[in-house]
């Protein structure tokens, strides 16, 4: 039976002892009910040992945001502690340097967008249980009260602001998309219209300074390039895309005293002009956001695939994300929409 059969099996017939359980949230792709619920009984699905063994032969790169409940956090890396080898960007260089796979199991840590709650909460976790991790930083924020664009926006629709390519009154989610999947000069257009006609500015937001940077660094976190802007690249061109991820390497390497090696893509997905930047400046991984796992000799360093997670998703569901069935279930119920 494939893997794909299996997972649907496993969504088409639940266990009928399986309890929801009241702290899991949605997956990307899922609705927040139904992602509760599946998360509940996936756990006692029979896919998820054969997902289990499956991924004791693949990398499984993590990736967070903010860390909004650290005690959930930390039951989260406690799991790590038993059931994964936690690895380091270090440890994943070695292993494509020296053409080696990483040890079974390997899990590396991640963050994007890192705000001050990495920083609070996150790292004193990581650091009691002697996890590395990888922190990718929007280079402009750095130092400053800004809130990350899409907050702004969001706020902005929701107090009276307009833009002429944006529909009028409409709600924060749907402005966010229409954003989203603009070229980048309308994109920093349209919130500029926003910022002007709304009634009210958003609030400040404090950022990580660059000392805060060298502490994760000190830490075993290593910091990694995120774009100046967090832009969709694929929604640039190409001028803007050298400037985007060369203006936040140098940025980086003036806070460091040394170049970072990895990078993370802020639209999540892979962009060939990005690519050619990235080989040119050094570095040696690149990350996704396509909820998958990924071969521990990953055959393109810059294509390295990455699992959404959050901290508050609850210790059953974290475990069929960590083994690969709820993402596989995702693609599948996407496949047949």
């Amino acid at each position: 039976m494939s893997y794909a059969t299996t997972a649907a099996a496993a969504v088409c017939a639940p266990p009928q002892h399986a309890v929801p359980s009241s702290g899991s949230t949605a997956a990307p792709g899922l609705s927040r009910g139904r992602g509760r619920d599946r998360g509940s009984w996936l756990r006692f699905s029979p896919a998820q040992p054969l997902f289990r063994a499956r991924a004791a032969q693949r990398l499984a790169v993590l990736a967070y945001h903010g860390i909004t409940e650290p005690a959930s956090f930390g039951a989260q890396l406690d799991r790590l502690r038993r059931l994964a080898t936690p690895v380091s960007v270090r440890d994943v260089e070695r292993s494509l340097a020296e053409g080696r796979p990483l040890p079974p199991r390997s899990v590396l840590v991640t963050f994007d967008d890192p705000d001050r709650t990495v920083l609070r909460h996150a790292l004193p976790e990581l650091v009691a249980r002697r996890i590395p991790a990888a922190a990718f930083v929007i280079a402009e924020l750095v130092g400053t009260e800004k809130p990350f664009w899409w907050h702004e926006a969001a706020f902005l629709a929701r107090h009276g602001g307009r833009a002429r390519m944006l529909p009028g009154g409409g709600a924060p989610e749907r402005v966010l998309a229409l954003l989203k999947a603009m070229p980048d000069p309308d994109r920093r257009r349209s919130l500029a219209e926003l910022r002007v006609s709304a009634h009210r500015r958003p609030p400040a937001q404090e950022q990580l300074r660059p000392e805060d940077l060298r502490v994760l660094r000190e830490a075993d976190v290593s910091v990694g390039n995120h774009t100046l802007g967090h832009p969709s690249l694929r929604r640039c061109d190409e001028a803007t895309v050298h400037a985007e991820i060369v203006g936040a390497h140098r940025a980086l390497t003036g806070w460091l005293g040394e170049a970072p090696t990895a990078f993370a893509y802020p639209d999540g997905g892979f962009d060939e002009r990005a690519d050619a930047v990235l080989r040119r400046l050094g570095y040696r991984l690149g990350f996704l956001s396509d909820h998958r796992l990924g071969p521990r000799l990953p055959g393109h360093p810059l294509r390295i695939s990455r699992l959404q997670v959050d901290s508050t998703t609850s210790t059953r569901r974290f475990d069929t994300i960590l083994s690969g069935l709820e993402p596989a279930v995702q693609r599948l119920l996407g496949a047949q929409a």
